[in-house]
C-alpha cells in the first residue's frame, strides 16, 4: 500500500468516525428528548466541564516562583468579570486569553 493510499483510507476512518461520533447520539435519543436523565445533563454538565477546566488551568501553576501565578489569577479574574457583566461567551474567553497572552509576552509581570 502506498503512503498516499494509506493517508487517503486514515482520513477517511477518521471522517466516518467523526461524523458517527456527532450524529450517533441523535440517532438513538430521537424521540427521547424530555427524559430526566438528559435534561438533568443538558443543565449541569457544562458548569462542572467549566470547572474542571478552570481546576486543570490553575493546578499547573507555580504559585512558588516569581510571578506566583498573577498572569493566570488575573486572566481568570478578567474572565470571570467580564461575563458577570455582559454575559458573553466568547467575549468573556477572548477578554481573558487576551490578557493572559499580553501579560505573557509583554513581560509585564515578570
Amino acid at each position: 500500500m502506498s503512503d498516499t493510499t494509506y493517508l487517503v483510507l486514515v482520513i477517511l476512518v477518521m471522517t466516518a468516525a467523526t461524523f458517527l461520533t456527532r450524529a450517533l447520539p441523535f440517532m438513538l435519543l430521537r424521540g427521547r428528548a424530555d427524559h430526566p436523565l438528559l435534561a438533568f445533563l443538558g443543565r449541569y454538565t457544562p458548569a462542572a466541564i467549566m470547572t474542571i477546566l478552570v481546576i486543570y488551568t490553575l493546578g499547573a501553576v507555580d504559585f512558588g516562583a516569581p510571578p506566583h501565578g498573577a498572569p493566570e489569577l488575573i486572566a481568570a479574574c478578567i474572565t470571570l468579570l467580564a461575563h458577570l457583566l455582559w454575559r458573553h461567551t466568547l467575549l468573556s474567553i477572548f477578554s481573558g486569553t487576551a490578557c493572559y497572552m499580553y501579560a505573557i509576552q509583554s513581560g509585564l509581570l515578570l
